[in-house]
């Protein structure tokens, strides 16, 4: 169904929208917020463009610009990365860029003005905003109607905002990933190489599907 492949759509974005760990000052409520209402409303704006190729052009920009991709590949590699030669980094890097821009590729993208969303709470979490936004997918009738709570952290990194973590439940799905991506380092037997060629083809895999 449509509303749930938004719903992964959603979760994606979230593990995606992340950022270092340097602050250049603390972030405010209202900052927090009203960064969180502003990429909302652009996130669901892109859905609504009728020309597939401009939708996903503006909606590569939108991960690329508030998503620290090397940051968050680095992360999820754990002691992985700090094993790893110049090279395979470099191949890694470039490999975790394009499965992260294809992979939502192949969600249905067209919601119309089915999807809506509202800012319902924040609080500060140490040097972070924690965001609370209440996602409602309008299903045929009210009864197939579905509201998510997502939390979003939030932090402003050297000026600029952006979001760190995101939580469905007690679930943080960048630890989910970083779990995933452990997995994989195991069944490669620990060994660099064989990770890059599986995760090549997982890429490509992904890139073919988009």
């Amino acid at each position: 169904m449509k509303s749930n492949s938004f719903l992964y759509f959603i979760l994606f974005c979230g593990i995606l929208l992340f950022s270092s760990t340097v602050y250049s000052k603390n972030l405010s409520l209202k900052e927090a917020e009203k960064f969180a209402y502003e990429r909302g409303n652009e996130l669901l704006s892109s859905f609504d463009i009728a020309d597939s190729k401009q939708k996903y052009e503006k909606l590569d920009h939108l991960l690329l610009e508030y998503v620290d991709l090397s940051y968050i590949a680095k992360f999820v590699m754990g002691k992985y990365w700090r094993e790893m030669s110049l090279e395979q980094q470099k191949k890694y890097l470039d490999l975790f860029q394009s499965y992260a821009l294809n992979l939502y590729r192949g969600f249905p993208l067209e919601f119309s003005d089915r999807v809506s969303f509202e800012i319902a709470d924040s609080e500060v979490v140490n040097d972070d905003v924690m965001v609370t936004a209440i996602i409602t997918v309008k299903g045929q009738n009210d009864a197939d109607s579905m509201n998510i709570a997502v939390n979003f952290r939030i932090h402003n990194n050297d000026d600029k905002v952006m979001i760190r973590d995101i939580k469905v439940g007690e679930n943080s799905l960048i630890l989910v990933y970083r779990q995933r991506f452990q997995e994989m380092m195991k069944e490669a037997d620990e060994d660099i190489n064989w990770f890059l060629e599986d995760f090549e083809l997982l890429a490509n895999s992904v890139e073919k599907k988009s």
